[in-house]
């Protein structure tokens, strides 16, 4: 398996109200030597979170202490630039499970999808109503149930729907990679080719 299954997420948050993230943003690139998908969470949003001498920013919301959780909730148009998969493999081994955001780039909610990351998009108005309830109480609860395929505001019940690719949303239940769908069904594969055979 290639990382945990994602079924239904219940979780604090940290708002991240910014819009435009970019991949170099989240994982600078300076940090893309290593090709093992181990460490880039400690570089996750490294030029907002350290001083040039690696002392902590206070002022970020991740060196902020009230805030905490498996949910990262980001501004419109989140992980835009450039494709790399560290920015994935960042978010993912900081412990963040879900990136919730009005609008992704296509190539990185599909690199978050691909390792276990699942990104729920939501309508800008859903979004602020997130932020507001997260300000009033930072320890407010978010429920994702993606086999549902909602996100929910836990003490007010506010819930919207989302979309997701069914390929993905069973890969994302089952914890699985694109090689572990194929290993999974080799089997059915092992007997198409069969009866194909001239």
């Amino acid at each position: 398996m290639a990382y945990d299954k994602f079924t239904v997420l219940k979780s604090t948050a940290v708002p991240l109200p910014i819009e435009n993230v970019d991949t170099d943003q989240i994982i600078p690139a300076r940090f893309l030597k290593a090709t093992k998908r181990e460490g880039f969470g400690d570089n996750l949003f490294r030029d907002w979170r350290y001083n040039s001498d690696d002392t902590p920013k206070q002022d970020f919301v991740l060196n902020n202490p009230i805030y905490s959780g498996k949910i990262l909730v980001g501004g419109k148009n989140f992980g835009s630039g450039s494709s790399r998969e560290h920015a994935a493999w960042a978010i993912y081994d900081y412990g963040f499970r879900c990136v919730v955001s009005s609008f992704f780039a296509d190539i990185f909610k599909n690199n978050s999808m691909n390792i276990g990351i699942l990104p729920v998009q939501v309508s800008d108005a859903f979004l602020e109503k997130i932020f507001q309830a997260i300000e009033a109480d930072p320890k407010v609860e978010l429920e994702v149930d993606l086999p549902q395929q909602t996100i929910t505001i836990v003490p007010t019940g506010a819930s919207e729907s989302f979309a997701i690719n069914g390929y993905k949303k069973h890969n994302l239940m089952n914890g699985f990679d694109d090689i572990d769908f194929l290993q999974d069904i080799k089997n059915e594969i092992g007997r198409f080719a069969e009866s194909s055979r001239y």
